[in-house]
C-alpha cells in the first residue's frame, strides 16, 4: 500500500489569494499617497494666496489714502496665477478693507481672505 505523501509548500489557489490581498494592500497605499500629495499642493496655493493678500493690506496701509469701491486686480505669487479682490466699506472714522484671494486659473470658493479695518487719517 501506498500512502499518500504530503506535499510541502502553498497552492496555487493560497498564492493567487495571497497576491490579490497584496494588490488592494498596495491600490490603498498608492491612493493614500496621492490624495497627500493633491493636500500638500492645496495648503502650498492657500499659504501663498495668504501672503499675497496680507501684501495687499500692507501696500493700502503704506499709501494711506484708502477710498471707498470695489476693485479686481492680478495678485500672481510666482507660477501660481492668482486673483485679488479688494473691498474698501467706509463706517464712520474708520474703513473696513477686505482682500479675497482666488485661483485665477478655475472658479473656486477663495484660497484667502482678510479683512481689517484702518483708521481715516
Amino acid at each position: 500500500m501506498h500512502g499518500y505523501r504530503h506535499a510541502q509548500g502553498f497552492t496555487l489557489i493560497e498564492v493567487l489569494v495571497a497576491l490579490a490581498i497584496i494588490a488592494v494592500a498596495m491600490a490603498a497605499a498608492v491612493r493614500v499617497a496621492g490624495v497627500m500629495t493633491q493636500s500638500n499642493g492645496l495648503l502650498r496655493d492657500k499659504s501663498m494666496a495668504l501672503l499675497a493678500a496680507q501684501s495687499r493690506l500692507a501696500e493700502l496701509r503704506l499709501e494711506g489714502q484708502l477710498r471707498s469701491g470695489r476693485k479686481t486686480f492680478d495678485c500672481d505669487q510666482g507660477r501660481l496665477k492668482l486673483r485679488c479682490e479688494q473691498t474698501i466699506d467706509r463706517a464712520g472714522p474708520l474703513y473696513q478693507v477686505q482682500v479675497q484671494v482666488l485661483d485665477a486659473s478655475h472658479e473656486a470658493p477663495p484660497l484667502a481672505r482678510l479683512t481689517t479695518q484702518v483708521r481715516d487719517e
